[in-house]
């Protein structure tokens, strides 16, 4: 599990329309929610991504960026983020190695056969890349608007600013 005040796990995937998105772009510029989830289509996931979307204008004003990442592949984040007219960028961690970064993958047995599962958690991540707060086993109701309350708690980006010559 992850500890507060460390430096977030750097990493790197495709959305939903197969671009590559690299944590490292933020550093610097914009604070970062990941939001991981178990699947798309799922009824609490679908809520959870939702709610988001429905505050991207709120946290886009705040510099924050969010980000929901499951197991699912890019064309099925593209139909999911289609099918509910979602705004937020949905990656896909298709081997998993992001989930176990971040310490929200649980082995858990469905007909007697073991499979690894993604607990729906929300890491918010401040622009020096140091994450600042983390949620595991997140229930969706209310949760983007109370993630929303502790990013307006961060202080601005830190701009990079050109020292007169």
């Amino acid at each position: 599990m992850l500890k507060i005040g460390q430096p977030a796990p750097a990493f790197t995937l495709p959305d939903a329309d197969m671009e590559l998105f690299s944590m490292d772009s933020l550093r610097g510029k914009k604070h970062a929610v990941l939001f991981f989830y178990p699947r798309d289509d799922a009824p609490s996931c679908t809520r959870e991504a939702i709610d988001f979307s429905d505050h991207e204008d709120e946290f886009t004003r705040l510099d924050c960026v969010i980000i929901g990442i499951s197991r699912d592949d890019c064309l099925r984040h593209a139909e999911f983020r289609d099918k509910h007219g979602l705004s937020v960028r949905l990656l896909a961690d298709d081997d998993g190695k992001v989930c176990r970064q971040y310490g929200v993958c649980q082995m858990k047995e469905n007909d007697g056969t073991r499979k690894l599962c993604v607990t729906s958690s929300t890491f918010i991540i401040d622009s020096r890349g140091i994450l600042r707060h983390a949620f595991y086993d997140v229930k969706p109701h209310g949760h983007a608007v109370e993630v929303l309350q502790l990013v307006k708690q961060l202080e601005k980006p830190c701009k990079l600013q050109k020292i007169p010559s």
